[in-house]
């Protein structure tokens, strides 16, 4: 992020902000109420091409959030047109379940397929091994996840 406006945040951050901290009850209030907006949130529930559009993206190299939404849009995908942030969501949700890693890098979060995610886009074409039972699992949990926040 370049501009006058990454200029304004860092200030922010060295003066305004450099004394500031919430306590555990308010942190634990702020982290009750996001919780609560997604329970009444209807999350979108991704069909597996999406999800295999999104591993294969990463076979290759590195990506932020941005390229990833674009590369998906070239390739005709639009799952997360109008709704990128769910993009975000899903790739938090991969992440967490060990198909890719994250790492930042001049602040901007890049996204590597890990080997478990290897192994579940080489199941999905053979349709034969382990790893596409991997990836049904995932979908039914990415339900069941969604479903239970």
């Amino acid at each position: 992020m370049t501009g006058p406006l990454f200029n304004l945040k860092k200030a922010m951050k060295k003066n305004v902000f450099q004394d500031f901290s919430f306590s555990e009850e308010r942190k634990n209030a702020v982290k009750e109420t996001i919780r609560r907006k997604h329970s009444q949130q209807q999350l979108h529930v991704w069909q597996e091409k999406t999800i295999i559009a999104v591993l294969e993206l990463l076979q290759l190299q590195s990506k932020h959030g941005y390229d990833i939404s674009t590369q998906l849009f070239q390739k005709q995908e639009f799952s997360f047109q109008g709704e990128e942030g769910q993009l975000y969501t899903l790739l938090h949700l991969l992440e967490s379940k060990k198909m890719i890693t994250s790492e930042w890098i001049n602040e901007r979060k890049y996204y590597t397929l890990a080997l478990k995610g290897k192994k579940c886009v080489t199941g999905y074409y053979t349709e034969s091994s382990k790893s596409f039972l991997e990836l049904k699992q995932l979908m039914e949990e990415c339900t069941y996840e969604f479903k239970s926040y």
